[in-house]
C-alpha cells in the first residue's frame, strides 16, 4: 500500500474496451501533482483491496456493455455486493465517488455504473463527490474532463473531513497545507513566431496534467484566406489560445525484431470471450438490387461439424481482419513494408514510470508485424487525446504539431468532436493528414485498441435449418470527405463482402476444376447469446415485431422457428403474430419477400410493410415508416402489450427507428389508457423491465 495513508485513495476501474481503465489511468497519473497517491487496481483484482474494511476515499471509474451490463471485468465485484443477506450498514463507513461511462444511443444508458453506485447507497454508502455519468455518443470528455478537475477539491474536503471525524483536528492545518502545497501543476512555454520551440522535453511537462502554451504569432497555422476550421486548420478563438493538453502518456512498450521463422498463432488463441468456430460460408445472396441505395447480403454458415448452438434472437461475433490494402499503407508510412513477414516479440518496457504496466493481453507473445497489424489492433479506432498528445511528439512540422496539440486540448473540444469523433477519423486518415508525423511502432500497439470481433443477428432457426445459420447485414460505405481522402468499407462487411464475391457472381476464374462450384471459404466465429430477446417461452402468448432494413433479420429466424414448431406440434395454442417492415423502395429493398409465404401458412398473422421512398398515388397517404404504421394500429398495439399481456420486439437503428417506435408506443398506451404522457411512459418502463418490450438496436 501507499506511504502516507492519510493523501492515499483507492481507485478501481472496471472496463470493456479500455475506455474505463484508460480514464483511470489519467486521474492516477494527475494525482501525483495535486499531492495524492491513487491506489490503482482493476475492479476484478479482488485480493488486493477489500472494501468492507476500507478506510479511504473510493474513485470508482465503470463502463456499460452490451444491453445495460457492467464489463466483464465486474461481474464478480457486482455479484458480490448484491448479496440480499447485505445488511443496510455494511458500507456504511465507506465515501466513494463514481464517473460511469456508457452511450444514450442505447437503452440503459451508464447502467453499469448506475447498478453499482445504487447498491453502494443501498448499502450505506456515502458520496464524498457527485456522480458523473459520461455519454459516449457526443463524447465521453465533455463530462470525464470536469468530473476529474472537481475531483480534486472533492478529495481534498473527504481527507479534511476524515481527520476531523477521526479526532485529530490539530492535524488538519498540516493537511490542509500539504496538499494546497501540491501545486496544479502549470509549465509555460514561450514560442517565438517560428514556434521553433514547440517541442515539449521537460521531464516535468510530461507528468504535469496541464501545459499551458502562450502564442505569440496567432497566424502561425492560418493561411490569410482561411475563415474555416478543419481537420489540420483552426482559426480564432482556438488559434489563438493558450492550451491545456493532457499529460504525455508514459510509454511503457518496447519492440523486437527477430527472424521471418515460425508460425503465427491460431486466431482462436486471440478471442478470451468463448470458444472459437473455424466454419465454411456455404451461400451468399444479396437481397438488394443494383440500384439501391444500400448493399444488403445473406450468408449461410455450415455449422453442422461443430457443436455450435444457438436460439432464434441470439446473436455472434465474427472474427474479421483489418483491410489489407490498408495495413500495406501502414507499414509503408512506418517505413517497416520489409519488415512485415518478421516476427517480433512485444515486452513491457524496464522502467517504464506507467502504473501497472503489462503485456497487452490482445497481443501475442511473438507473431509477425503483419500479424498484428491485421488480426490484432483496431486501425480504424477513432484516436483518443491520449493518443493525439503521443503523436505531437512524433510530428516534427511546426504547424502540424501546433494542430495536433489543439486537437486533443481542452480548448479544442469542440474542434475534435466536429473534424475526429463525428468524422470518424482513423489513424491513417490523420497521418495522411499530419504527412510530418512518424509514430513508432511501440507507440501504435500502446495506443491502439484491440480489433474487436463484430456482432450479428442470427437471421434463422436450427430446428427450421438444422446444421445452417444465417445472418443479414448491409455493406457499411464511409465516403470519402475533407477527413478522408478515400472512400472505405466498413471493416468487417467489407471483408465479408469481398470473400463471398465468387458466391455472388461466379465465373470461369472461381470455380473449381473438380466440382465446378466456387471455392468454400472459411471464417471464424464464436456465440454472443442473448439472454432476453428470444420468442416467448409460452407459445399462446401473441408478439408483435418491429424491424425495418436488416433489423427484420432475427425476425426470420422468429417466424422459421414458430412455423416448424407449428408443423411437429399441432396440438399447441399458438398465439398471433404480428411483422411490421419497411425499407426505402418495394423493387430495391423489400429484403424478404418470402414473408408472405409466412402469411400464407398461418405462421405469421398481420404483416404491414411501409416503403418511405415510393411515390404513392392512394387517396389515402400510406404509412412511410414503421412507426407510422403502428399507430395506425393504436388498438391492436394497447390489447396485445397491455390486455393479452403480449411481447413487443424492436431491432435496427435506435435514433432513427427505434426511438420513434417506441416514443408512438407511449402515445398509444396514453391514448387508449386514457393517462398522461409522463404514466404512459412509467407503463413502459414497466413492460422493458418485466422483459415485454424488447429492443435488439444498434447506432
Amino acid at each position: 500500500m501507499c506511504c502516507d495513508l492519510k493523501r492515499r485513495f483507492l481507485l478501481l476501474y472496471a472496463t470493456q474496451k479500455g475506455q474505463a481503465k484508460a480514464i483511470a489511468e489519467e486521474i492516477w497519473q494527475q494525482a501525483g501533482a495535486h499531492g495524492l497517491e491513487a491506489d490503482m487496481h482493476c475492479m476484478s483484482e479482488m485480493d488486493k483491496y477489500n472494501l468492507e474494511t476500507e478506510k479511504d476515499p473510493v474513485v470508482i471509474v465503470i463502463s456499460t456493455t452490451g444491453t445495460g451490463d457492467p464489463p466483464d471485468t465486474a461481474r464478480k465485484f457486482v455479484k458480490k455486493i448484491q448479496d440480499t443477506t447485505l445488511p443496510p450498514d455494511h458500507f456504511t463507513h465507506l465515501q466513494y465517488g463514481l464517473l460511469g461511462l456508457g452511450d444514450s444511443e442505447y437503452t440503459f444508458f451508464c447502467n453499469g455504473g448506475k447498478t453499482v453506485d445504487r447498491r453502494l447507497q443501498e448499502l450505506g454508502a456515502q458520496h464524498f463527490y457527485d456522480t458523473g455519468l459520461a455519454d459516449d455518443c457526443v463524447g465521453l470528455e465533455l463530462v470525464v474532463d470536469p468530473w476529474i478537475d472537481g475531483l480534486w477539491l472533492a478529495l481534498k474536503e473527504a481527507f479534511l473531513l476524515q481527520k476531523e471525524k477521526e479526532g485529530m483536528s490539530s492535524d488538519v492545518d498540516a493537511v490542509s497545507s500539504s496538499l494546497s502545497a501540491a501545486p496544479h501543476v502549470v509549465h509555460e512555454l514561450n514560442l517565438s513566431s517560428e514556434v521553433q520551440n514547440l517541442k515539449l522535453e521537460d521531464g516535468g511537462v510530461r507528468n504535469s496534467d496541464v501545459l499551458t502554451q502562450k502564442l505569440v504569432d496567432i497566424n502561425l497555422v492560418a493561411s490569410a484566406g482561411d475563415t474555416e476550421p478543419s481537420l489540420v486548420h483552426s482559426v480564432p478563438p482556438v488559434s489563438q489560445s493558450a492550451l491545456n493538453i493532457p499529460a504525455l502518456p508514459p510509454e511503457y512498450i518496447e519492440v523486437q525484431f527477430q527472424d521471418t521463422h515460425g508460425e503465427n498463432p491460431h486466431l482462436s488463441s486471440l478471442i478470451s470471450e468463448g470458444t472459437t468456430f473455424e466454419v465454411p460460408v456455404t451461400k451468399a445472396v444479396q437481397l438488394t438490387s443494383e440500384d439501391a441505395i444500400k448493399t444488403a447480403l445473406l450468408l449461410e454458415l455450415d455449422i453442422a461439424d461443430t457443436v455450435f448452438d444457438y436460439q432464434p434472437g441470439d446473436a455472434f461475433c465474427v472474427i474479421c481482419p483489418n483491410n489489407v490494402n490498408e495495413v500495406e499503407e501502414l507499414l509503408q508510412i512506418l517505413g517497416l513494408s520489409e519488415k512485415g513477414e518478421h516476427f517480433i516479440c512485444v515486452k513491457v518496457k524496464q522502467g517504464t514510470k506507467k502504473k501497472g504496466a503489462t503485456h497487452p493481453q490482445h497481443i501475442p507473445e511473438r507473431s509477425t508485424l503483419k500479424f498484428i497489424l491485421t488480426w490484432c489492433l483496431e486501425l480504424r479506432a477513432i484516436p483518443k487525446k491520449a493518443f493525439l498528445r503521443a503523436l505531437v511528439e512524433c510530428t516534427s512540422d511546426a504547424g502540424e504539431k501546433r494542430r495536433l496539440q489543439e486537437l486533443c486540448s481542452r480548448q479544442g473540444a469542440s474542434d475534435y468532436t466536429r473534424f475526429i469523433r463525428e468524422s470518424n477519423v482513423c489513424l491513417l486518415d490523420l497521418l495522411h493528414a499530419f504527412p510530418s508525423c512518424k509514430p513508432s511502432l511501440n507507440l501504435l500497439i500502446e495506443h491502439l485498441p484491440k480489433l474487436q470481433a463484430r456482432s450479428y443477428s442470427v437471421s434463422s432457426s436450427n430446428l427450421y435449418q438444422p446444421g445452417k445459420l444465417s445472418f443479414v447485414f448491409n455493406i457499411v460505405e464511409f465516403p470519402a470527405c475533407s477527413t478522408r481522402a478515400v472512400s472505405r468499407k466498413g471493416v468487417c462487411t467489407g471483408w465479408l463482402a469481398e470473400l463471398v464475391a465468387p458466391l455472388l457472381h461466379p465465373n470461369k476464374n472461381t470455380l473449381d476444376t473438380k466440382g465446378g462450384n466456387p471455392s468454400t471459404e472459411k471464417i471464424s466465429i464464436f456465440a454472443r447469446p442473448n439472454n432476453t430477446f428470444h420468442l416467448p417461452a409460452d407459445p399462446s402468448v401473441p408478439f408483435m415485431m418491429v424491424g425495418p432494413g436488416t433489423g427484420i433479420s432475427p425476425f426470420i429466424g422468429f417466424l422459421q422457428h414458430r412455423q416448424k414448431l407449428r408443423e411437429e406440434r399441432t396440438d399447441w395454442e399458438f398465439g398471433e403474430t404480428w411483422l411490421f417492415f419497411g425499407c426505402r423502395h418495394q423493387h430495391r429493398d423489400y429484403l424478404f419477400k418470402q414473408l408472405k409465404c409466412f402469411l400464407e401458412n398461418g405462421t405469421l398473422t398481420h404483416l404491414k410493410v411501409c416503403f418511405s421512398r415510393d411515390s404513392s398515388t392512394a387517396e389515402v397517404t400510406p404509412p412511410k415508416y414503421v412507426q407510422d404504421a403502428i399507430r395506425l394500429y393504436a388498438k391492436e398495439v394497447a390489447r396485445v402489450l397491455l390486455k393479452e399481456r403480449g411481447y413487443f420486439y424492436v431491432c435496427g437503428d435506435k435514433k432513427h427507428m427505434a426511438d420513434g417506435v417506441s416514443d408512438a408506443v407511449v402515445d398509444i398506451i396514453s391514448m387508449e389508457m386514457e393517462v398522461d404522457k409522463l404514466e404512459a411512459m412509467k407503463i413502459l418502463a414497466m413492460l422493458r423491465e418485466a422483459k415485454r418490450y424488447l429492443q435488439d438496436v444498434w447506432s
